[in-house]
């Protein structure tokens, strides 16, 4: 990956694409003020460089239903290589579940779950999460309201 190796202009290009993934690459090209190829050429070797890891549409989920945002803190009975990756594994088969961090510190994993309802979830905690192997204690939050749900990184100027 490319630590310390970007310069002012993929530095703007990255800005410019955090803000929005859909910009042509000619307007993107007027805006950090190169011409269409070299500025395609530059989003291209950043694209390969593992910088630029995908684009993605930034979804309402109250829209489409999803009510109940939760974290969910996660210790597991035993910290061994296979457990920990066990359990990864059993995250990622569930779709509720929109990203997993683990943690060093008192819990060992941090959930994020998002459920279109209370019922919903406590179900899908009890069916799944709880009955899970190896999984030796929940902790839950149920959030009140985000104050700031921000993509991304900070790209400095």
């Amino acid at each position: 990956m490319a630590k310390g190796k970007l310069d002012n202009i993929d530095k703007k290009i990255l800005r410019e694409l955090q803000e929005n993934g859909r910009i042509t690459n000619v307007e993107l090209a007027r805006r950090v003020d190169i011409s269409a190829p070299p500025c395609l050429r530059r989003v291209r070797a950043l694209e390969e460089r593992g910088v630029i890891q995908g684009y993605h549409a930034q979804l309402d989920p109250h829209t489409l239903g999803y009510d109940v945002l939760v974290f969910v803190m996660v210790g597991l009975e035993t910290q061994s290589d296979h457990d920990l990756k066990e359990f990864e594994a059993q995250v990622n088969e569930w779709p509720m579940v929109r990203e997993c961090f683990m943690l060093n510190g008192e819990y060992d994993f941090l959930l994020k779950v998002v459920a279109p309802d209370l019922p919903t979830f406590q179900e899908w905690l009890t069916a799944n999460l709880t009955a899970a192997p190896h999984v030796g204690t929940v902790r839950t939050s149920l959030t009140i309201r985000a104050t700031k749900t921000e993509p991304g990184v900070p790209v400095d100027g």
